[in-house]
């Protein structure tokens, strides 16, 4: 009897369990992906079609000519460089769950070790559209002496690429299904407000500067990041959020850098209090001689 019964809830967990995949398999089958080029040209087209056919068995990939036309609509100033409002208001425009940003050049490059060679590389944004944010980003590149040979090597990673940005797609999405709303905090009051009157906003100790990525100086990347901080009333960094990305390891310099700081709390006549603070870094390329 108890073999029978074992078997029956055996059966039922085989069920179930196929139930959840099939779920699963159902809703990231129907989530609609736009793949946008801001920075159109031959490698870049060519690149985003051969990513767009390995991804299509997984995601319903959005007609190219709809999306951007929905994308152009919007007037990105810095397609590469969205605030989370900016990219909710695209994915909301484009009607998509999520959308690729694309830029691929053939770059030639020198080296003491390599002397003269071919760089050829891909820069891959995927946003979500319900949150704004920047969920994954990669560069892959492959080298050679031959521009040809280069481009061979860059697409032949694109089956591995397409793997990464499935799973990285799939959990963001579990994640956001599952994440609660951040706390309410009180922001920085306007300084003739009666808010302003006896209050002291929080400062860091010392001031750090976040240091300026090698993969942006290789790609003379020019960007700004924009980080929301909550501090607790004891000085206490309790959440940080990169709500104006950029990549190239901006977004991670800027977040590991404040975390690295030292707060004094805000306060209000005397009395500590929790303060949510929006703080903003400019980076451009700096060349050698002016540093």
């Amino acid at each position: 009897m108890n073999r029978i019964i074992n078997l029956k809830n055996s059966c039922l967990s085989v069920f179930v369990y196929g139930l959840i995949l099939l779920f699963n398999f159902s809703v990231f089958a129907q989530m609609k992906i736009a793949v946008l080029l801001p920075e159109k040209n031959v490698q870049t087209e060519k690149f985003a079609d051969n990513l767009e056919t390995s991804l299509s068995p997984n995601f319903k990939i959005l007609d190219d000519s709809l999306s951007e036309i929905a994308f152009v609509s919007a007037k990105p100033e810095k397609p590469f460089n969205l605030s989370l409002e900016d990219a909710k208001n695209i994915g909301a425009a484009i009607g998509c769950d999520y959308f690729l940003l694309i830029k691929a050049e053939n770059l030639a490059r020198y080296s003491f070790e390599k002397k003269e060679y071919h760089e050829s590389y891909a820069a891959v944004y995927a946003v979500s559209s319900r949150t704004g944010r920047l969920v994954f980003w990669k560069l892959v590149s492959g080298e050679a002496k031959k521009p040809d040979e280069a481009e061979k090597k860059l697409f032949d990673s694109i089956p591995d690429l397409s793997a990464e940005i499935s799973d990285k797609l799939k959990t963001a999405a579990k994640k956001e299904l599952s994440e609660k709303p951040a706390q309410k905090l009180e922001e920085l009051p306007a300084e003739s407000s009666p808010e302003a009157k006896n209050f002291r906003p929080p400062l860091p100790y010392q001031r750090i500067k976040p240091p300026y990525p090698r993969t942006a100086y290789l790609y003379s990347i020019e960007a700004t990041v924009d980080i929301e901080i909550d501090i607790d009333e004891t000085g206490k960094i309790r959440r940080t959020e990169i709500v104006r990305w950029a990549g190239f390891g901006l977004d991670e310099s800027v977040n590991e850098t404040i975390r690295k700081m030292n707060w004094r709390s805000a306060d209000r006549n005397g009395k500590t209090l929790p303060m949510r603070v929006l703080l903003r870094y400019n980076f451009k390329k700096i060349e050698p001689e002016e540093q």
